[in-house]
């Protein structure tokens, strides 16, 4: 058993945190500042649009909400809020921003594992499926995954709903609350990424089967099948597997369409709506989890990249035998 330089261990860990830490206050920054751009009083949104309020009364919210600061202040008071775990609360909820998205992060986490999961083994199994045939397979996957990564995604499920829901009566319209209503979502939001995810897996896979490692398997007498599971098709899976990781922390932002056209609670919805209200700490707190969903989507990738290759155990710091 080999075990890692601890210092070069220190020193990978240190920069990989540092770099997590940047991603996320980049991501907060940017939110802060677009969020000050963007026209209207944050206390009309707080008192409503039609309601009569006077303009001491506007003060006093100004005041109570820290909006009356100048600029770096509550750019200042915000960090430290978001280095804290306290996120605010929202204008027109009344509530916690922290544990408004608690609530709601279950069930978009779910859509989102479930499509990505959906997605690599479609992927997958097309990408075995088309590889390595006659033009005409290749050619018919290739055009059905140009219009499926073409079509939008709310038109994309108005055509489920219509198709399987209205005329079929198969699956529920909106949220039932059992496992059936997450078919129709969670094929919307796959289908995209298992058309990208088979477009490179494929060329992957018949780049790997050309390689010298693919001839000297097969000069060993194994199987073709047997070559393109155990060597090419792991080969073609590093590139998809970086992909997958970027699309599943993509889904939290993806989710907003697909959440609304299904009439899912989640993260999607909530944020649509605070954009809409101008609930700042809401969408502040959404773009501060996005960030941290894909630092930690992007730490699972590294760990999985050592599973699928051992020869990156050495240099991701796994100890390998």
């Amino acid at each position: 058993m080999t075990v890692p330089h601890i210092p070069a261990a220190i020193r990978a860990v240190t920069a990989r945190v540092g770099a997590a830490v940047l991603v996320v206050w980049g991501a907060a920054t940017c939110a802060f500042l677009a969020l000050q751009l963007i026209p209207g009083d944050p206390v009309s949104a707080i008192v409503g649009s039609n309601a009569l309020v006077g303009a001491e009364q506007r003060e006093e919210i100004r005041h109570h909400y820290g909006l009356d600061r100048p600029l770096a202040v509550q750019y200042g008071s915000y960090l430290r809020k978001l280095v804290s775990g306290e996120l605010g609360d929202s204008y027109q909820l009344q509530q916690s921003v922290s544990s408004l998205l608690a609530d709601q992060i279950g069930a978009t986490a779910q859509l989102a594992l479930w499509s990505s999961l959906v997605a690599v083994v479609l992927a997958t199994a097309v990408t075995v499926l088309t590889s390595g045939r006659s033009r005409w397979p290749r050619r018919v996957s290739t055009a059905v995954e140009l219009i499926v990564v073409s079509t939008p995604s709310f038109w994309l499920g108005i055509m489920l709903l219509t198709v399987f829901s209205f005329r079929l009566g198969w699956l529920p319209v909106s949220d039932s609350g059992d496992a059936r209503s997450l078919v129709l979502p969670v094929i919307t939001l796959a289908l995209p990424i298992a058309a990208v995810l088979t477009q490179v897996m494929r060329e992957g896979l018949l780049g790997a089967l050309e390689q010298p490692f693919s001839l000297t398997a097969r000069s060993r007498g194994l199987a073709e099948h047997t070559v393109r599971s155990r060597h090419a098709l792991r080969h073609a899976a590093l590139p998809a597997l970086t992909l997958t990781g970027w699309f599943t922390g993509t889904l939290l932002g993806g989710a907003v369409v697909v959440e609304n056209v299904f009439a899912r609670s989640g993260i999607g919805r909530i944020t649509l709506q605070a954009v809409s209200d101008r609930d700042l700490p809401v969408v502040q707190g959404v773009v501060a989890l996005s960030a941290v969903v894909f630092v930690l989507v992007g730490a699972v990738v590294e760990v999985l990249y050592a599973v699928v290759d051992p020869r990156l155990r050495k240099g991701t710091g796994v100890a390998a035998a």
